[in-house]
């Protein structure tokens, strides 16, 4: 199974460095938009409009993602009993057609993959259909998920 703490401690890092791009190009982004070159020459030049849109849009992420590493820095950190209820901060192991994945359930932050110990981590949360689906559930329980195609039969194998 997972090292929760190292996995915690691995969203973190990947919160970080993110932030660090967003920064740069939210940077980036408000020099363009106040850059007397932004100007609009005319009715029809949004090239200033479109940069300050774009700089919004990015400080906006940056306050997420600040956020989030909060979230993170203070996530209480517990070992679940195999046969507890699948709730947040579980690490749940599933099977889906024949192959085993490992996902998180988070309040805050789902979507991001997560590389520990040669093993991909999916962050999810209890919005999800997945974790909609899991959550109160127990190991060896299977539950449907309808995709937009098909209806996966997920086996909960272990709850940490």
């Amino acid at each position: 199974m997972v090292d929760k703490r190292k996995l915690v401690t691995e969203i973190r890092s990947k919160l970080n460095q993110e932030l660090s791009v967003v920064l740069k190009s939210a940077k980036a982004a408000h020099e363009a938009a106040t850059h007397e070159e932004s100007r609009a020459e005319d009715s029809h030049d949004t090239r200033g409009l479109e940069a300050s849109y774009l700089a919004g849009a990015q400080a906006a992420r940056v306050a997420e993602l600040r956020q989030l590493i909060l979230v993170y820095k203070f996530l209480p950190i517990f070992e679940l009993d195999p046969m507890d209820q699948i709730g947040l901060g579980a690490l749940i192991e599933l099977e889906v057609f024949g192959k085993r994945s490992y996902y998180f359930l988070v309040h805050q932050g789902g979507g991001m993959c997560v590389q520990i110990d040669g093993k991909a981590v999916q962050l999810i949360t209890p919005q999800s259909p997945l974790g909609a689906a899991i959550a109160g559930r127990r190991a060896g329980d299977c539950v449907e998920v309808e995709g937009r195609e098909v209806v996966r039969e997920y086996k909960i194998i272990s709850i940490s």
